[in-house]
């Protein structure tokens, strides 16, 4: 166990350096982009003085690295900061929006697991057949096309064809959860068939790996049914490549959600990134992209320890 901790220690040591350089790389290209704050503000009648004036105010006349240091540390601090655009609490501003992503993530993640280890193992259980074949097909056709493109074709089929559910994501702070499934299942069911196909190859091709291995030849002889070799001897051996895939494909339902979001106006992290960098509001599209791959380290560092935990000699160079 203490094995365990160890690395546990180390990966979120490395997981906190990643997240400084990152930090650095999101800070320097916000840094790059065009525009001006005081002036998207201001408007082009501001005059020079009051461009001047704004910019104390939002201490933009800092030097960068002094406006680095302090947005890191009050970060670290708990501070968001404010709005460079509205001055109201970056907090207030993502609670809700965090809210969202994380409800449509975890909805779409619902969805999309149970879904694709159940296709993963009949594919396995079935291999070189008809339905193997057609299932492949559909998860190479669903990892092919573009998620928005997805979007685009879901809200055409199921909210203008034949008007089952609506084509923007509107949802009000008072909303039921009936509600607020109604209005997200297009969503989701969009994120749903892009992660599916991922996941669903993945436990293919481990369990069908797993099955030429001499154990499992063993169990054959013996008279084990294919389902057995499947269920019983081959999936808890495939759990360390099927956990790593899965998390990583959770931490794309939360990271990788700013498409789908634009594509059904859906208020969450997403919609909001897009936003704050079409205004220029630079403070928020910081913390955003932060909180983002925050949570993507978060998710490797759970599936390194989980597909360890579960494969002991992972522990162990070889």
């Amino acid at each position: 166990m203490h094995h365990l901790l160890r690395l546990f220690v180390k990966r979120l040591a490395l997981g906190f350096l990643t997240l400084f350089v990152v930090s650095l790389v999101i800070f320097m290209s916000i840094e790059l982009l065009p525009g001006d704050v005081a002036q998207q503000v201001l408007g082009q009648s501001a005059t020079p003085e009051n461009l001047a004036a704004f910019r104390r105010e939002l201490g933009l006349h800092q030097p960068p690295l002094t406006r680095y240091l302090d947005w890191l540390g009050g970060f670290l601090q708990g501070d968001l900061g404010n709005s460079l655009i509205s001055g109201l609490p970056i907090r207030e501003l993502i609670s809700e929006r965090m809210y969202n992503t994380f409800f449509l993530a975890g909805f779409a993640a619902l969805i999309s697991v149970p879904l694709a280890l159940v296709l993963g193992v009949v594919s396995a259980l079935y291999r070189e057949t008809a339905l193997d074949k057609s299932i492949n097909v559909l998860a190479l056709t669903a990892i092919s096309v573009p998620e928005f493109f997805v979007g685009y074709i879901l809200v055409w089929l199921l909210a203008v064809e034949f008007a089952l559910f609506p084509s923007i994501a509107n949802l009000s702070e008072d909303a039921s959860l009936g509600d607020r499934i109604y209005r997200t299942f297009l969503p989701a069911l969009t994120l749903t068939l892009i992660v599916t196909a991922h996941m669903m190859r993945m436990t293919r091709a481990s369990l069908i790996n797993l099955l030429a291995l001499p154990y499992i030849e063993m169990a054959k002889l013996k008279g084990a049914s294919q389902r057995r070799l499947i269920v019983i001897h081959a999936l808890p051996n495939a759990i360390a490549p099927i956990v790593t895939v899965i998390a990583i494909n959770l931490a794309y339902l939360i990271v990788g959600v700013v498409i789908v979001e634009v594509v059904f106006v859906y208020p969450g992290m997403g919609q909001l990134l897009v936003d704050s960098v079409a205004k220029r509001d630079f403070t928020v599209v910081q913390t955003a992209c932060l909180i983002f791959a925050a949570t993507y380290i978060l998710f490797n560092l759970a599936s390194d320890l989980i597909s360890i935990a579960s494969n002991p000699r992972l522990l162990h160079r070889k």
